[in-house]
């Protein structure tokens, strides 16, 4: 007979965020002893990590926060992926977020592989985020960072489900004038998914490509040769309209665009020097649900 309780299990489940059936297993090769099954937990965890490496993590959160520093305000957003929006959702889970965020500010980090070598209360970020693969028993990775420095940090969180944590998250970094309406900005990111913030941020080979697709498009569309240029131009300036942030129609009103609201504020956005580093404003990778992450 069983030497533990329906409570006893209950409580080691909040205690670990493991499953009732690894809880039961643990408690039962434990004689009952709590304190001897959360061992056991933590090394059957750490034992199949390995295991969990090619496994999907395409559930998580995005965690997020803005903090005052000497030169104005600083903004951090970071990805962390799970395999189930059952864990996404776990206080363990939300809790081990929250250090990997501290971490990532207080650091300095800009990507991943800096923040997993970032020391948390004695152990890596990457020990830690390894304990917490063991305890909840599925692949977890910190996947991305973003951190910017403006004058102002906007900062918008999204929930994609109001049953789970924030899953988009966008910063946005301006001056004193526009911050009247880098909310709205934020929003709009979050919603439209711009590639780039402006024309210039658009590689010259990704506007080679989409001009060679316009110019041969319109040939097979049989348009007459003197107006091929211009019909071309035309298509290359829709692309920008439909991925360049200050060129989109702004979500609050589509008669004008991102670009004019900012420039009517007399300030200005995005902060010379603080593009995206990479990461794509409003970026929603295939695989992973609904998580999206922007900065600019």
């Amino acid at each position: 007979m069983a030497n533990y309780t329906t409570a006893d299990i209950k409580a080691l489940r909040e205690k670990t965020g493991a499953g009732m059936l690894d809880v039961k297993k643990a408690l039962d090769e434990a004689n009952g002893d709590a304190e001897k099954a959360i061992e056991i937990i933590r090394v059957k965890g750490l034992k199949g990590i390995a295991k969990r490496e090619g496994r999907a993590a395409s559930a998580g959160l995005i965690a997020a926060k803005v903090v005052d520093s000497g030169n104005g305000q600083v903004g951090v957003l970071v990805e962390i992926n799970a395999e189930t929006d059952f864990v996404a959702k776990n206080q363990k889970f939300l809790d081990y977020a929250e250090q990997v965020l501290t971490a990532a500010l207080d650091s300095g980090a800009t990507d991943a592989e800096a923040l997993a070598e970032v020391e948390v209360d004695g152990s890596t970020v990457k020990e830690l985020t390894d304990g917490m693969q063991a305890v909840i028993g599925e692949k977890i990775v910190v996947r991305r960072v973003g951190r910017l420095e403006a004058d102002k940090i906007e900062l918008y969180l999204h929930r994609t489900n109001p049953d789970l944590p924030a899953q988009v998250g966008v910063l946005v970094g301006t001056d004193a004038k526009a911050a009247e309406v880098a909310h709205d900005v934020a929003m709009h990111i979050a919603a439209y998914s711009p590639a780039y913030a402006t024309r210039e941020d658009v590689p010259a080979e990704v506007v080679d490509k989409e001009r060679a697709i316009a110019e041969e498009t319109t040939r097979a569309e049989g348009k007459p040769e003197k107006a091929i240029p211009k019909i071309v131009e035309g298509r290359l300036s829709g692309f920008f309209k439909e991925n360049v942030l200050v060129d989109q129609a702004f979500a609050k009103d589509s008669k004008t665009t991102v670009g004019k609201v900012v420039e009517a504020t007399g300030g200005f956005f995005p902060i010379p020097g603080n593009e995206g580093d990479g990461v794509s404003l409003g970026d929603k990778p295939k695989g992973r649900k609904n998580i999206g992450f922007g900065y600019v």
